[in-house]
């Protein structure tokens, strides 16, 4: 019999090496790679096409219950979750070391223990002590949750099948849990992977709630093998910059809802505070107008989130070469929006340093907000302020047109909401919202034009 080969399983990134190396050849991260044991290989004469139970087909048309969901008590956590908790799903969340992960769950398991529901809140991380002193500080000292502090799961599933099933079981974090059936230190990838598919299983038999927090990685992403977000129902991601006041709640993944909807929190002594109007935090102290300030209606999901984008142009007297420092968005794409100013609308943007900032700390994906860039840096190159009372929006192409983007009345009509009466966005007629005057523009020089001739 030949000798089975050695696996190495990178802890960081899941990449298979068949040796073992200081350094991971695909992610780069050194002493990550961890010895995998090996996989039982079955001969010819292992013939899995018999001594099976035979299993039952369904037809499609079959009438299903619709999904029963439950609510946290928490508007903004169930509104990222698409309604709510579903009984048997399974939940991955995944945020920065301090982010307030824990704090979350522990107010959303408090409050459905306060509604009647059975909350088990289990920690591989802190001592029950621990937890106990933060609820305390957070106002939930009351609340009937089942507190333990265990890392085995053989444990913890003892535990949980000698009572009845509860309605939210949490598992902070999946990387201290240990399963005796599987050889390795916790954290390994096979025992992350064996450990999650154990509890996964618990709930998915038991029709259980369970949310798993996992570490991330240096670059965001959740550690440990991408095979864990298959695995579970929903992933869901806690962001933010702990310089701000703010949290944001991101689904990235979700099989019985929309994704991509976010919840908005406030870091507060209390704890976790929802922010049923995130435009107005982030909107704050905009008294006066200044130049090289514009707003942009963000869309996250089905919720459009008012920002202010802040531009500073520099002249530079010397020949140093000028820099370029962005904060909350792409600067490959503000270098594309510069190049397109200069060759398009004639605008001197390589002798003068550019500075651009998303105000409150927030980050921009959204293609259409290379309008309101562009609006900000023209607005700062001429020293003119745009009207206070005004949103910009649009994509912005290579040739300089303002392209369509998705969903502009949502945006529009939260603007005319906030008391925003004047909006410039893509050449379209039937913008029309109550309240709101809407310009359209064909191209980026209708834009300097407008900025230009502005007192």
């Amino acid at each position: 019999m030949a000798k089975p080969k050695k696996r190495f399983i990178c802890a960081e990134c899941g990449s298979v090496s068949h040796r073992w190396q200081g350094q991971c050849p695909d992610c780069s991260e050194w002493n990550t790679l961890v010895e995998e044991a090996p996989e039982t290989k079955f001969s010819a004469k292992h013939d899995l096409s018999s001594g099976g139970k035979p299993i039952t087909f369904e037809s499609l048309d079959v009438a299903t219950r619709p999904l029963e969901r439950q609510t946290t008590g928490l508007a903004e956590f169930d509104r990222a979750l698409g309604g709510g908790v579903v009984p048997g799903s399974a939940i991955l969340m995944g945020g920065e070391p301090g982010i307030g992960k824990s704090t979350l769950l522990l107010q959303a398991a408090a409050a459905i223990a306060r509604n009647g529901g059975d909350a088990v809140y289990i920690s591989g991380e802190e001592a029950t002590g621990q937890v106990r002193m933060r609820a305390g500080r957070l106002g939930l000292a009351g609340a009937p949750i089942k507190l333990a502090a265990a890392t085995s799961v053989r444990d913890i599933l003892t535990t949980l099948a000698g009572s009845a099933p509860p309605a939210l079981l949490v598992i902070d974090s999946i990387q201290t849990m240990h399963s005796d059936m599987i050889e390795g230190a916790p954290g390994t990838v096979s025992q992350v992977r064996a450990s999650a598919f154990e509890l996964i299983r618990y709930a998915k038999e038991n029709n259980v709630a369970l949310v798993l927090v996992g570490h991330v990685t240096k670059d965001g992403n959740i550690a440990g093998p991408r095979v864990l977000e298959h695995m579970v129902d929903v992933v869901m991601s806690f962001e933010g910059e702990r310089s701000h006041q703010y949290r944001i709640l991101r689904a990235l993944k979700n099989r019985f809802g929309a994704v991509d909807e976010i919840g908005v929190f406030a870091m507060e002594g209390q704890g976790l505070a929802e922010v049923s109007n995130p435009s107005m935090l982030f909107l704050s102290g905009r008294e006066a107008p200044v130049a090289g300030s514009s707003v942009f209606p963000a869309l996250e999901g089905t919720r459009p989130v008012l920002v202010e984008i802040q531009a500073l142009i520099v002249r530079l007297q010397s020949g140093a070469t000028p820099r370029r420092s962005v904060v909350g968005w792409e600067s490959s794409r503000l270098a594309m929006l510069l190049a397109v100013l200069e060759s398009r609308c004639g605008l001197n943007f390589s002798s003068a340093e550019v500075y651009l900032n998303v105000a409150g700390g927030y980050r921009l994906s959204d293609p259409a907000a290379d309008l309101a860039v562009a609006a900000a840096l023209v607005s700062a190159l001429a020293d003119k302020p745009l009207p206070l009372n005004s949103i910009w929006f649009g994509e912005v192409s290579l040739s300089a047109e303002i392209r369509p983007v998705s969903h502009a009345s949502l945006r529009l009509k939260e603007a005319a909401k906030l008391g925003f009466d004047m909006a410039s966005g893509p050449a379209d007629e039937g913008q029309k919202v109550s309240g709101l005057r809407y310009s359209g523009l064909k191209g980026l020089m209708a834009l300097v034009d407008r900025v230009m001739a502005s007192a």
